[in-house]
């Protein structure tokens, strides 16, 4: 087995880059500024047409959620609050029990009005956190 020595030696590679300059020069324009960023990792704006929360699929209303929280319009805890998926059974403000068992992430919902009913249920109960929370999701589906 042969031992090589790992010693840095000017005269190996970096000969050809006696002239620093050149070889900044070189760097400067490899390493340019944002105009040769790549467009895939642009978040687009917002679209000017929301959807109609009183049929959306859950999976639509994840996706939009989460274009809202790309761009800065959700937060973090409104944002998980839209991406849970629904449980299985409810109640409603009247407390009769909703079930809601057969509806998949292919399905259309009325998410505004089961948002709004939980956020009735919430504030009835009296749970601060779930209130802002829900206020901030209702407010969302609102706009």
């Amino acid at each position: 087995m042969e031992i090589t020595s790992l010693r840095f030696s000017p005269t190996l590679s970096f000969r050809k880059y006696s002239d620093n300059s050149q070889f900044n020069n070189g760097l400067a324009e490899t390493f340019d500024t944002a105009t040769n960023a790549v467009q895939a990792f642009r978040v687009e704006e917002a679209a000017a047409v929301r959807p109609d929360f009183t049929a959306i699929s859950a999976s639509q209303l994840r996706n939009h959620a989460r274009q809202g929280f790309d761009n800065g319009t959700l937060d973090q805890d409104t944002y998980a609050a839209i991406s849970e998926p629904l449980p299985m059974r409810t109640i409603d403000p009247s407390g009769n029990i909703l079930d809601l068992s057969d509806i998949t992430d292919g399905t259309s919902f009325n998410f505004r009005d089961y948002y709004r009913d939980q956020l009735r249920i919430a504030k009835s109960i009296g749970a601060p956190e779930t209130v802002k929370t829900l206020e901030s999701v209702v407010s969302f589906l609102d706009a």
